[in-house]
């Protein structure tokens, strides 16, 4: 969608400044907040295109002015209070409030290692052939679907090439939805830096982007 989420390729953030060894948590409630969307995500209440299309979704506001694991937490509660997990009060009061409601599955902690490592892979098998091959001109579809998708905006309508096939792979866009899996073919196209932004842009910058099939129409 387009949301206050998709500011790749945008001016006037300043440059990205990477901190000096930073470490995974820079707080206390930043581990618990990761810990909890790591419990509830095991739950299968919702899977993981749901949870970012949530978190991306949030009111702009709310999204530009939170923190990456305030987003994370509010894409929570969001999810959860749609099912039914949490109510209003809880949220505001910071604690139950109300019995729980069942849920089918619990991550326990000593199953946590294991389920970091496992993870989640999203590749599965495909069901027809590649409808592009490496070196093919391509050009990302001028799209602005009102739900959630991968394709970035700056890249819509520009022309790439081809650099990577990945095999198919979970389709996000109906994932989210809830419209099941359905596997896309999925590939990394290099745009050229002046392709994206003019031919005042450094001729020597280019931008790799992963892309599902649909998103991709043949370069004309």
């Amino acid at each position: 969608m387009n949301g206050a989420a998709d500011m790749g390729g945008m001016m006037g953030f300043g440059p990205v400044q990477p901190e000096k060894n930073e470490p995974i948590f820079h707080t206390e409630w930043e581990r618990r907040a990761f810990a909890l969307a790591l419990a509830m995500g095991a739950t299968g209440q919702w899977n993981l295109d749901m949870s970012r299309a949530a978190r991306e979704s949030l009111p702009p506001p709310k999204y530009l002015a939170s923190s990456y694991y305030e987003i994370w937490l509010g894409g929570m509660e969001k999810l959860m209070a749609e099912r039914g997990l949490v109510t209003g009060d809880e949220i505001a009061a910071g604690k139950m409030l109300h019995p729980p409601k069942p849920l089918p599955r619990i991550l326990k902690a000593e199953a946590v290692p294991g389920a970091l490592a496992k993870g989640s892979p999203t590749e599965r098998a495909a069901t027809s052939p590649a409808k592009f091959k490496l070196g093919d001109k391509v050009r990302a579809r001028n799209m602005h679907p009102v739900t959630h998708t991968r394709l970035p905006r700056y890249v819509r309508g520009h022309i790439g090439v081809i650099e990577l096939l990945h095999g198919a792979h979970v389709f996000p866009d109906s994932n989210a939805l809830g419209q099941g899996e359905q596997p896309q073919w999925l590939y990394t196209v290099r745009f050229a830096g002046t392709e994206l932004w003019g031919a005042a842009a450094d001729p020597t910058l280019s931008v790799s982007v992963d892309a599902w099939e649909s998103y991709l129409e043949p370069a004309s």
